[in-house]
């Protein structure tokens, strides 16, 4: 069996094309996709909506003066973050900027990047690849 990125099997991925024509590995571990959607029904959904829409007016801050939550499906911000400020905001919350409760305590890292993978499972080829490109300059630093 050949391996991809992450040893994830090829036959879990394709090679999709970056903005800047570099052909990538994009991992679909369906076994992961598939926890990540149960963890974020259970866990996510009852802010980000149920196919990680996000509030209509999540652009806009509330009475509050916080913005409500964001899409994750590919129609908001996510794919601006790079892994590891992903799972920040998920283990951490969004601190005094937000009302996003901190999940850390309650999924492992293994849940919280299972999470991920489903959101980014949403996002078209496009989008990952330009994701993909902000994640390489993230991890040169």
């Amino acid at each position: 069996m050949l391996l991809g990125c992450d040893s994830v099997p090829l036959e879990e991925g394709r090679i999709i094309q970056t903005q800047s024509g570099e052909s990538i590995f994009r991992p679909q571990s369906e076994s992961q996709i598939a926890a990540g959607a149960v963890i974020f029904q259970r866990d996510c959904a009852q802010c980000h909506g149920v196919n990680g829409e996000g509030d209509p007016e999540w652009r806009k801050r509330d009475v509050d003066g916080m913005f409500p939550p964001p899409p994750l499906n590919g129609t908001g911000h996510a794919w601006h973050h790079p892994t590891n400020f992903l799972q920040d905001r998920i283990k951490n919350g969004s601190g005094p900027q937000g009302k996003m409760p901190a999940q850390g305590g309650k999924l492992n890292t293994a849940e919280v990047d299972a999470v991920i993978a489903w959101f980014q499972a949403q996002w078209p080829d496009e989008l990952y690849g330009v994701w993909y490109e902000i994640e390489q300059r993230a991890l040169k630093r």
